[in-house]
């Protein structure tokens, strides 16, 4: 499948105007696993018309493949308002939000950042100054109706807990894809 023209077209320009996201990796490497993959063009889709403003942030170094994450300065706008997963939503009684992190993490295709993950993007740049992100949830945490977000505060990463049914204006969620 060749790639949707516009969507290629933002993902280019995006990689080349940060290329300190992604040093020693080609646009033309970036671009054949991309098109050997169809599903990886929908997520991409799903990830840009969120808000997510994905681009590549690395490769690993064993596989080969090459890892995107969205890159918008805060959590992307059209994920916002959500409780953590599913389970949260579902016994939510009152004022139930439009979905979860989780579950629109599964239908774009991609992971919700873990907290690893989530700490190495905040070392290519500043992001949630003002807002905050859902970030994967260790299952122990989440059995206890718990679940973490991060955001960027004084200089500094912080992670916090929550109860996985409460959701915010201003708190929404990161992903990652690779191809």
């Amino acid at each position: 499948m060749s790639a949707p023209t516009e969507l290629q077209q933002i993902l280019q320009q995006r990689f080349e105007k940060n290329t300190q996201r992604h040093p020693d990796i080609a646009w033309a490497d970036v671009q054949t696993r991309l098109d050997a993959n169809p599903a990886a063009w929908t997520a991409l889709q799903a990830m840009e018309d969120s808000g997510g403003e994905p681009d590549v942030i690395g490769r690993d170094a064993a596989t080969g493949r090459i890892a995107f994450c969205d890159c918008s300065a805060e959590t992307p706008a059209g994920r916002r308002s959500l409780c953590y997963d599913e389970a949260a939503l579902a016994a939510r009684k009152e004022q139930k939000p439009a979905g979860s992190a989780v579950g629109m993490a599964a239908q774009f295709g991609i992971e919700l950042l873990t907290e690893e993950q989530y700490r190495a993007l905040q070392a290519l740049g500043e992001f949630d100054l003002k807002t905050s992100s859902w970030v994967a949830t260790p299952p122990e945490l989440r059995k206890q109706g718990g679940a973490l977000f991060c955001d960027r505060r004084y200089g500094r990463v912080f992670t916090y807990h929550n109860g996985v049914q409460s959701y915010y204006a201003a708190r929404g969620w990161r992903g990652a894809l690779t191809v």
